[in-house]
């Protein structure tokens, strides 16, 4: 009698998934310092008689930077790996949040709110995502862009209400110190299970057919600022390249620039508490996450042009409507503001990394890095604009309609980008 033995082939659990939850872990780690801005403004003012205006400009640096390093950061991931880049961006932001506590002069918090934390957020910001999606997926690569971009909603969902309580209770330093800490602590989970390319593993792309390239070592050419001007050079000759630009810098100003920094005391000048003002700010990061995981989804799915002119136009209409909806209260209409808005704050990355690989190709994720730093060009003017305005004229009314007329700008810049058919 012959017994038939049934073996049955396991499938193991690809090594994309588990860089892809430490990269999202890393991103909600960096993202604990950038929720600090928008709640601690005011308890900078009343200390140190700082105007909202020199506060701003700080946060305008630190978003410059984030911006302007991007690019070369994602250079640098290709020349030195993503582990070494990553972890010593997180040490910066350490370094950026625990130093101001000890700050005394404005120029102090410049330096430190301002470049450390600035340099250290840039090294690992949206490009990172574009990298690690780019290297390690074909299958779902819209989908995990989302999730990875989310995880800065996440960070702001976590980090938002504690720091608001903390700062309530033990003043600014407390949260400051805690923002360190959650960056330091993210760092040995970098350097364990970080990895830079599947073939370094003996692995393919997530999803990659056999012969595909994606996921194999490419050795870099040249020095990495070399290679990021001349990716930005070579983009800057396509239409394209302007279009994703010039939205997503309208991007930019009216989510972090405007919302994400001056939320709080805009609703606060209507009286509402700070901590209630906070708390709805984190709400946004909660709606946020499904926003731009459905957002990838569809991107995977749907011509990323239009989702983009969607986005935008739907923004723009909510950012004309919101001085009328603050009040002492967190009113019905309030609520809606929250979740439409929500849903749609960071909902515009996986469609933009979309079209930027497929107009530029292997140099997607750098040229991304421009796009990206255009995005935070628009945030920082956006966050010393609204604070003058708010010094000139004691609200910020003309900041949200400003920003509501541009989204309608950045709705049909999109419509402008063609498809490009053949590939790069």
């Amino acid at each position: 009698m012959t017994q038939t033995v049934e073996v049955r082939k396991t499938r193991r659990v690809h090594l994309a998934w588990a860089v892809a939850a430490v990269g999202f872990v890393t991103l909600i780690g960096a993202a604990g310092f950038r929720s600090v801005p928008g709640v601690l403004l005011d308890p900078l003012h009343e200390e140190f008689g700082w105007s909202h205006a020199t506060i701003s400009a700080a946060v305008s640096i630190n978003l410059l930077l984030y911006g302007g390093i991007s690019p070369f950061a994602a250079a640098l991931m290709d020349q030195l790996g993503l582990r070494k880049v990553v972890s010593g961006a997180l040490v910066l932001i350490a370094l950026g949040s625990g130093l101001t506590v000890f700050m005394t002069a404005s120029w102090q918090l410049l330096l430190c709110w301002g470049l450390l934390v600035g340099v250290g957020t840039g090294s690992m910001s949206m490009t990172f995502v574009a990298t690690i999606t780019g290297r390690w997926f074909v299958h779902r690569r819209g989908l995990v862009t989302g999730v990875l971009t989310a995880a800065g909603a996440t960070g702001q969902l976590i980090f938002l209400p504690l720091i608001a309580a903390l700062a309530s209770r033990y003043g600014w330093r407390v949260p400051a110190l805690v923002a360190a800490g959650a960056a330091l602590a993210v760092v040995p989970l970098v350097l364990l299970f970080l990895r830079d390319y599947p073939s370094d593993v003996g692995l393919r792309a997530y999803g990659a057919p056999e012969g595909n390239t994606a996921g194999q070592r490419v050795k870099p050419s040249g020095s990495s600022a070399l290679r990021a001007l001349n990716a930005l050079r070579t983009a800057s000759r396509r239409p394209a390249f302007w279009m994703l630009a010039g939205g997503f810098a309208i991007c930019g100003a009216s989510t972090n620039g405007l919302v994400g920094t001056h939320f709080v005391t805009a609703a606060h000048d209507h009286g509402m508490p700070a901590t209630t003002a906070a708390s709805l700010l984190a709400l946004v990061g909660i709606f946020d996450v499904g926003g731009t995981i459905f957002s990838g989804y569809l991107t995977d799915r749907w011509d990323p042009r239009y989702l983009l002119i969607a986005y935008y136009s739907l923004r723009g209409l909510s950012l004309l409507v919101l001085p009328s909806l603050l009040g002492p209260t967190a009113a019905p209409s309030t609520w809606v503001f929250i979740i439409f808005y929500g849903l749609d704050w960071v909902a515009t990355v996986p469609p933009t990394v979309a079209l930027c690989r497929e107009w530029f190709g292997q140099e997607g994720p750098i040229v991304f890095g421009w796009v990206f730093a255009s995005h935070q060009v628009g945030a920082a003017l956006a966050a010393t604009g609204a604070g003058a305005i708010r010094d000139a004229q004691g609200s910020y009314n003309l900041a949200w309609y400003l920003a509501g007329g541009l989204c309608a700008a950045a709705a049909l810049m999109s419509a402008s980008i063609g498809r490009r058919v053949v590939p790069v």
